[in-house]
């Protein structure tokens, strides 16, 4: 269940031109699933809306050096996340989570699996490549960066094989996730994607042609974050019990769907 809370930074660095690596100690670890989110808010007391940022890896009771704990990796992209930026060890962070449904584990068992991430959208899938444990499915991680950055490569490295696409061509494949996918004769019974719209349509498209499930993460601009304001919706085949329209609201019903009931 979802709480507002005073948390404490544990660490924080810069891993790519203007993207930075977080982990916080919170008990909101303790609940939190891959695919599901945080409302991080700004000590600036005239901004209301907390600033939604996918949650990247969890530590929950794992006897570690932090207990529990939460990471997050985000890109500056206004006044708020570059004031996140500053924080230190120490510094208290303000906290609404974990919000969000989360990706659906037991689609993915015993399956040949991809797990696709775009940009920023990459952070949220290396939880999801955490959880699905080698026994479960068979775990082929695609990324696409813009260039040679390739942050938390690393990282996926330790749960599964890895296949990069650059836009510039300066690391990997020249092109996209779907062209790494062409390139190295990829298959999979289903899909688990986050990033750019452009990929997650592209993503829906190649699913749909082969009548395999895609379930995917919706980056869109949110407001409240708690399904209030209607900020943040999408066109579903069915009617949302909220609205009594053919609307989603990403922040609550979302932000992961399977990609055949949203148009996007």
């Amino acid at each position: 269940m979802k709480q507002k809370q005073t948390a404490r930074v544990l660490s924080q660095k810069e891993i790519a031109p203007d993207i930075y690596d977080m982990w916080i100690e919170t008990s909101l670890a303790a609940e939190a699933k891959p695919g599901q989110f945080l409302g991080v808010y700004p000590k600036d007391k005239s901004t209301l809306l907390p600033r939604p940022i996918s949650i990247c890896e969890v530590r929950a009771g794992d006897g570690g050096q932090w207990g529990n704990a939460l990471r997050i990796v985000y890109r500056i992209a206004g006044a708020g996340t570059r004031e996140f930026s500053s924080y230190g060890e120490g510094d208290r962070i303000a906290l609404l989570g974990p919000l969000g449904n989360g990706f659906p584990l037991e689609a993915g068992k015993g399956k040949r699996v991809f797990l696709m991430g775009g940009g920023i959208g990459i952070p949220p899938i290396l939880e999801l490549a955490k959880c699905l444990e080698a026994d479960m499915a068979y775990k082929q991680v695609i990324l696409g960066y813009r260039d040679r950055e390739l942050f938390l490569k690393e990282n996926f490295e330790r749960y599964a094989s890895v296949y990069v696409a650059t836009e510039d061509g300066s690391m990997g494949i020249k092109g996209n996730v779907m062209d790494v996918i062409a390139a190295n004769e990829l298959e999979a019974d289903v899909i688990f994607a986050c990033g750019p719209m452009p990929m997650l349509r592209a993503v829906k498209k190649y699913a749909q042609e082969r009548g395999i499930p895609a379930y995917i993460s919706l980056e869109e601009h949110m407001a409240c974050g708690v399904g209030a304001c209607l900020g943040c919706v999408v066109k579903t085949k069915e009617i949302d019990s909220h609205s009594h329209v053919h609307n989603a609201r990403i922040c609550t019903d979302g932000p992961v769907f399977e990609a055949e009931t949203v148009e996007i």
